[in-house]
């Protein structure tokens, strides 16, 4: 009797539960392509800058070492939204597994589909 009520319950929970695990799917996407826009605008600024200054220095960008700071200075721009990005990945995936993890929800995402 008692796995019936929680299937009931999970049954009459489960568009709430879905539509909560779609609005949090939209959300980190959202705050991954707004990271990615940030990082790749400072990876810009950061770049022209340096370009500026090596420029003002005389050097030109042919030279094996000045590619190899402007690489570094790419790399440490983009380390830390590198690794929030990881991070939300990992949240995505954590949404997705939580998701479907009886098999009752299992069998509710498949009609869901099926009547879609």
């Amino acid at each position: 009797m008692g796995q019936i009520l929680s299937d009931v319950t999970d049954v009459l929970n489960y568009n709430d539960s879905k539509h909560t695990a779609n609005t949090k799917r939209k959300q980190i996407l959202r705050e991954m392509s707004a990271d990615e826009a940030t990082k790749t605008n400072l990876i810009k600024k950061a770049l022209a800058s340096q370009r500026a200054k090596y420029g003002a220095d005389g050097v030109n960008g042919d030279n094996m070492t000045t590619g190899a700071v402007l690489k570094r200075i790419k790399d440490e721009t983009s380390e830390p939204y590198d690794t929030k990005r990881r991070a939300n990945l990992t949240k995505l995936k954590s949404i997705k597994k939580s998701d479907s993890t009886s098999l009752l929800k299992k069998l509710l995402k498949h009609f869901d589909d099926l009547v879609a």
